[in-house]
């Protein structure tokens, strides 16, 4: 807990109330008004809680008029750049960077769990065939509490992580299951010679009827869309799993609820409205007209994809992504797909107009992971499955945390409310 440097004066009707105020290792201070109701009887407005900290972490601080987003204190360039998505899991779950023991000891224990309970199969199997593969996934996430009872004591450290674990290393599994059922091809079980990410696009893209070998460039692309998206503070589907758990919910019904906040298109749906504007654009002839448009300031058209609310510079995530996203085109080409030939001339486009570099409208990580997940052949659907993948273990991270602070209390925003007053009930006859 972070300690009263000084103290703020608020003035109400003539009467001054101190606030005690705390410097964080980074960022902003912070004033503390817990005790300004029971002190001043008033409560703060802040709709969106834009201004509000919930709590206070150790896990990632995000600068976003420098562009900066770290991890327990490392760059997310360098990481992205320098580790791989399992490092990560195990530096934002435990702290610190692991030996080459702990890396080995943690990929062991994961890959062992990567498997579902077989049951699980009949519950896949309830579901419509042309269910969207979120709504699968926030099922069966959900439903993980009825077949693993071992892991759902929360004031068990060791039941914590077990459901930690277990949730890291079968979330690629019910994501592809997810994938594999609403296109109608069979299960695909996955392999524990292979890499996370090298598992992940096997369960989605082999079938039984022939051998699936995974290239090492789409692998390490697919690798680094995880560890690009693993953390990102105090947003909303993080506040949604904090706010589930404060009540003593069991983990699995906490990350499936930060997986319905996620689906919501304002949050974990912009690389698919990313690809959707890059069809409705169509052709690259198209594109003058589209630039144009999104310069006008009576057009409602936006270019999807480029500028970021919290990045108010650039999205440091993007550079690196960027590196990916060329290396898959070069892969697999863009000549056959005209989305793509969009996406690319779309790009050098936008970089090179002075109007969207004096807006610091650079292209984002959205832009450049949905140009990949289309290059490798994923329908718009699951891009935000495998958003979901992806931030788990920051979701993990954040509600191991909550649960250990001492200062944990189950959440209770408060309201300004402008509804009618007190009024008598009316029987229906005199209405």
């Amino acid at each position: 807990m972070a300690e009263s440097t000084k103290s703020a004066k608020l003035s109400i009707d003539g009467k001054d109330y101190e606030l005690p105020v705390f410097a964080p290792t980074a960022g902003p201070e912070v004033v503390d008004i817990r005790k300004l109701y029971a002190q001043a009887g008033v409560f703060t407005y802040d709709p969106g809680f834009t201004s509000t900290a919930s709590c206070d972490s150790t896990i990632t601080f995000i600068d976003g008029d420098k562009g900066e987003l770290l991890h327990r204190g490392y760059p997310i360039d360098q990481l992205a750049s320098k580790s791989h998505y399992l490092e990560v899991c195990y530096l934002l779950l435990y702290g610190e960077l692991p030996t080459p023991a702990e890396l080995e000891d943690f990929e062991s224990r994961v890959t062992n769990h990567t498997m579902l309970h077989e049951q699980m199969m009949n519950f896949f199997r309830g579901f419509r065939r042309d269910a969207h593969p979120m709504a699968v996934m926030t099922g069966v996430v959900g439903a993980m509490s009825a077949f693993y009872h071992d892991s759902t004591d929360i004031a068990d450290p060791w039941q914590r992580e077990v459901a930690s674990i277990r949730l890291i290393a079968k979330m690629p599994t019910i994501a592809a299951m997810a994938y594999k059922y609403t296109i109608g091809q069979p299960f695909v079980y996955p392999r524990n010679d292979l890499d996370y990410a090298s598992n992940f696009l096997r369960m989605c893209f082999a079938v039984p009827a022939e051998d699936y070998e995974v290239n090492p460039i789409l692998s390490r692309a697919m690798d680094r869309i995880f560890t690009l998206h693993a953390d990102h503070e105090q947003n909303a589907s993080t506040s949604t799993v904090r706010l589930a758990s404060s009540s003593g919910a069991n983990p699995f019904a906490c990350i499936a609820a930060g997986i319905a906040c996620l689906w919501g298109p304002a949050h974990g749906g912009a690389n698919q409205a990313c690809l959707e504007m890059l069809n409705e654009i169509g052709t690259p002839d198209r594109i003058p007209e589209f630039i144009a448009r999104a310069k006008d300031k009576n057009d409602p058209f936006r270019l999807m994809g480029f500028g970021h609310r919290v990045y108010k510079n650039f999205d440091p995530r993007a550079k690196v992504m960027k590196e990916s996203a060329d290396e898959v085109l070069e892969l697999l080409g863009v000549d056959n797909n005209p989305i793509l030939q969009v996406a690319k001339e779309l790009e050098t486009a936008a970089l090179a107009d002075p109007y969207f570099a004096d807006k610091k409208l650079f292209p984002n990580v959205d832009f450049y992971s949905g140009i990949i997940l289309e290059a490798m052949g994923f329908p718009t659907s699951m891009f935000t499955p495998i958003f979901a993948l992806s931030r788990t273990v920051g979701w993990i991270s954040q509600w191991k945390e909550m649960i250990a602070d001492p200062q944990n209390k189950i959440g209770r925003p408060r309201q300004l409310y402008l509804g009618s007053t007190a009024r008598d009930y009316v029987d229906i006859e005199n209405r």
